[in-house]
């Protein structure tokens, strides 16, 4: 069964740094694009970021460039997101997603399997 698990969530204070990890399971890395999202309370779920099947193509919304990077490691069949510089506005349950072959898109309806999320807070 295919399935991604998110990890790495928690409550930090603005300026920190955490790192998200997305485990899969059931089906290899190397055949999917990872996208990770992020909904607020009231909000509407947003992407956050992606990396390709093959890796050599990134993708993030404006409001994290800079500060958020994806990676991934085949070996472990693992997805990162190390998120620095955090800031209140990034506090939001956080979803990693995946979709079959190589893809640029940060549109949740392009993906077909989610996690369950990891609540990230940012806080003093």
């Amino acid at each position: 069964q295919l399935q991604v698990v998110e990890s790495g969530g928690g409550l930090v204070q603005p300026g920190g740094s955490l790192r998200l990890s997305c485990v899969a399971s059931g089906f290899t890395l190397d055949e999917y694009t990872i996208g990770w999202f992020r909904q607020a309370p009231g909000k509407e779920r947003e992407g956050v970021s992606c990396i390709s099947n093959s890796g050599g193509s990134r993708n993030y919304t404006d409001s994290v460039k800079g500060r958020f990077t994806i990676s991934r490691d085949n070996a472990k069949n693992t997805v990162y997101l190390q998120m620095n510089s955090l800031k209140p506005g990034d506090t939001a349950v956080y979803y990693c997603a995946a979709r079959r072959g190589g893809s640029y898109s940060l549109a949740s309806a392009d993906y077909d399997y989610w996690g369950q999320g990891t609540q990230v807070t940012v806080s003093s």
